[in-house]
């Protein structure tokens, strides 16, 4: 039996002005994704509802062991002013954006019913080793 986990990343900023999305419906569905960092710790994987993004090497990773449920598109990245204040030396790494299009507790990336992104033991295991240490882990239970 596999076993599943809600993830939640660290959230490190929101929507830039360059989004193009639906807001009328819940959860709003995204055409362009802008996301402007306000700060970053260092996690691999980031999030502002209801996107996902991932560093290039945590997409290689997820394409390396074939997960099922996940999709991937370019992303728009900026940082903003209080980014620039309080981390003026720091630089992101490429982000893109994880597109979760699986069912949760079946497919190794899937959106529950509360609108919480799962994640797969496996995928769990091949994440942590890349930095995901800053986001919130609890177990799955399918309803």
């Amino acid at each position: 039996m596999k076993i599943y986990y809600c993830l939640e990343p660290e959230v490190s900023g929101g929507f830039g002005e360059n989004i193009i999305l639906d807001a009328s419906v819940h959860p709003p569905l995204v055409a362009r994704l802008h996301y402007e960092f306000d700060g970053w710790l260092g996690g691999r994987m980031v999030t502002s509802f209801p996107c996902y993004l991932v560093t290039e090497d945590v997409k290689e990773k997820i394409l390396k062991s074939e997960f099922s449920g996940v999709t991937f598109d370019k992303v728009e990245v900026t940082t903003s002013e209080l980014f620039e204040e309080m981390q003026p030396d720091q630089k992101l790494p490429p982000f893109v954006w994880l597109k979760v299009n699986g069912d949760a507790g079946r497919d190794d990336f899937g959106i529950a019913k509360d609108l919480h992104l799962v994640v797969s033991e496996r995928v769990l295991d091949a994440l942590k080793p890349l930095g995901i240490s800053n986001a919130l882990v609890e177990p799955f239970e399918a309803s």
